[in-house]
């Protein structure tokens, strides 16, 4: 579906300010003699109604800073009482209603397609594994540093928004009430507590996606030749704050345990999905379920990503990571341009450099590319529950890593630095032109 459009197109007249309004000046007073000597001409038009569509954004001028304090009085949807932040009422008509509020709220309008709301979240309890609190504190900062980086607001729940979906359901549950409560947020990207962003510079390529509305880790052939639960991942995934989501957040949790006919549906995904274990109904089969039998009602908005890691795997990556670092800081003594130091708010300036210097790096298995996501999958660190599979430590000590790889390139920032990832308390200075000028490289690489 087309996105909303908070700007009308940029007009041709645009020039130079000083020439702009000097000329713009005169045509006033022009438009106000005629306007007052021929009414009867222009009965319905007002001065203000000719240069309401005219805005200064439209002209390039810098954006406005974000009106937080302003709030119309006018009534918008937050006035009815019928409307709910819950699935237990289906809301009607959410684009018009979004693009209503937008109008009100002009400063949020600025770009909007390209708004990004973070969704995160956890038990409201606390972890029965020791170190579990301590990978989910290190795993929020992870997200709230990436969202700083960029730009992007994080919430993180710590409470069920319903009753009957405090599982692996929760997060829908939440994905509802953050679209209700944000209207200025074009995309929604869930991350479970378990992920960790390990590519501290990379954006999701939102232009891409403009023709869908759900963007997932998946798989084609794994969906409708396999039938496989794992042929898309929920772990990381993005969904526009549209009505089309609406519609389908409730036919997705309509087999949920909110649903009366749960145990049914549970029956239906363990017979349909070729390799699930579980006898319950989960988010992630659910989703691969409403591909298979409502593929044309809802496949067509949904994007199947597997072009880079929105989702990866950890076991295939932690033994990476050492590797990759070393090749970065290869390319930065080689381009100087990438050892400038910069303020953290401007980190974006640089987006392009790296960009040219890694388009041969291959993502993958294959490639010495920063993966963009690195998801412990069957670690469980609240619960300590891991896969039996993952001997020993090896689910925390990776988490570890992940953490640490990526707390670096914040680090960098701020002019310090991990001399190894398996240590995340300790740290040293970076002097200046580094990582040319190191005396303590080794430790790094």
């Amino acid at each position: 579906m087309p996105k909303l459009k908070a700007h009308s197109k940029k007009p041709s007249f645009c020039v130079d300010g000083r020439s702009f309004f000097m000329s713009i000046g005169g045509a006033l007073l022009t438009l106000y003699a005629l306007w007052s000597t021929a009414k009867f001409s222009w009965p319905d038009i007002s001065i203000s109604t000719i240069f309401s569509n005219f805005t200064s954004n439209s002209c390039d001028f810098p954006p406005q800073p974000l009106n937080l304090t302003r709030d119309p009085k006018k009534l918008t949807f937050y006035d009815d009482p019928e409307l709910s932040y819950t699935l237990d009422k289906p809301v009607n008509y959410w684009d018009e209603k979004r693009k209503a509020w937008l109008k009100l709220h002009p400063s949020f309008a600025y770009g909007s397609e390209h708004r990004i709301l973070l969704l995160s979240g956890s038990h409201p309890s606390p972890c029965k594994s020791p170190i579990g609190d301590h990978l989910q504190l290190r795993s929020f900062k992870n997200k709230a540093d990436y969202g700083r980086i960029h730009g992007y607001d994080i919430f993180y729940g710590t409470a069920c928004f319903h009753p009957k979906l405090c599982n692996t359901w929760a997060k829908v549950a939440l994905i509802r009430a953050a679209m209700v409560a944000h209207p200025e947020a074009e995309w929604i990207w869930w991350m479970d507590p378990d992920v960790v962003i390990t590519d501290m510079s990379f954006k999701v390529p939102l232009q891409r996606y403009k023709q869908h509305n759900l963007v997932v880790p998946g798989w084609p052939n794994l969906i409708y030749e396999k039938r496989s639960r794992v042929a898309v991942n929920t772990g990381s995934f993005l969904i526009r704050n549209c009505q089309w989501s609406m519609d389908f957040l409730d036919a997705w949790s309509n087999m949920s345990p909110r649903s009366p006919d749960y145990n049914l549906w549970s029956e239906t995904l363990t017979s349909t999905l070729s390799d699930k274990k579980s006898p319950e109904a989960d988010e992630q089969s659910a989703l691969v379920y409403l591909l298979l039998r409502e593929k044309k009602k809802w496949g067509h908005m949904i994007y199947l990503e597997n072009q880079y890691s929105l989702h990866g795997y950890w076991v295939q990556i932690i033994g990476r990571l050492h590797g990759i670092e070393g090749k970065y800081v290869e390319v930065e003594k080689r381009v100087k341009k990438l050892r400038r130091r910069h303020a953290e708010v401007v980190s974006e300036s640089l987006d392009e450099v790296w960009e040219e210097n890694l388009k041969d790096a291959g993502d993958g298995r294959s490639g010495w590319r920063r993966p963009f996501i690195t998801h412990f999958t069957g670690c469980e660190p609240c619960s300590g529950r891991h896969d039996p599979s993952y001997g020993g430590n090896s689910c925390w000590l990776g988490m570890e890593n992940a953490l640490n790889f990526a707390d670096n390139q914040v680090l960098r920032r701020f002019g310090f630095v991990h001399p190894e990832s398996r240590n995340g308390s300790l740290v040293y200075p970076t002097p200046f032109d580094f990582p040319v000028n190191d005396d303590n490289e080794e430790g790094l690489v």
